[in-house]
């Protein structure tokens, strides 16, 4: 079976020097090391283990960083240019996707989130999926409260971004 999604990519554009956005979104992250991170999550006899574990690596917005792919660095390598500036994040925080794959196991392929951070003519670009808008077509409430929480919830979730588009807006005036 085949299933289409509506996507609804959240897409800004600011004037902020491309270092300046991606280290704001870094520093507002958690940063785990990650086979240590995996290593006592998989060792964790109980869910509340579990649970203290996973917030010793979030960051103030309640994300982790998984992985960071600087794509940009393939293209200036195969184009030898130096342009263009690309980098994709991949953060979440498990205990929120869980909320969401308990009800919908396709969450789990949208959670983690990927955050891609890339200068363009017009500026840099800050785009991301909301997450209510991928777990829409399964028609669960229970996912998609939790899902509509994320995409709105600045203290939680990839809501979390959410405080980077506010302080990237203030900053750059658009």
């Amino acid at each position: 079976m085949i299933a289409k999604v509506e996507v609804e990519r959240f897409n800004l554009i600011s004037s902020r020097p491309f270092d300046k956005i991606l280290a704001a979104i870094k520093a507002a992250i958690g940063h785990p090391d990650m086979i240590r991170f995996a290593t006592r999550t998989a060792a964790a006899p109980t869910f509340p283990e579990f649970e203290n574990i996973v917030r010793e690596g979030l960051g103030k917005t309640g994300l982790m960083l998984f992985m960071e792919l600087d794509h940009g660095a393939v293209i200036r390598k195969a184009t030898d240019r130096d342009k263009p500036r690309m980098v994709r994040l991949i953060l979440g925080n498990p205990l929120i996707m869980q909320q969401m794959a308990r009800h919908v196991s396709d969450a789990g392929s949208y959670a983690p989130v990927t955050v891609l951070v890339d200068q363009r003519s017009d500026g840099v670009h800050i785009s991301y999926d909301r997450m209510a808008s991928l777990l829409a077509p399964y028609r669960n409430s229970e996912a998609l409260t939790v899902a509509r929480d994320l995409d709105r919830d600045p203290s939680v979730g990839s809501g979390g971004l959410n405080q980077h588009r506010c302080s990237v807006e203030t900053r750059s005036g658009k």
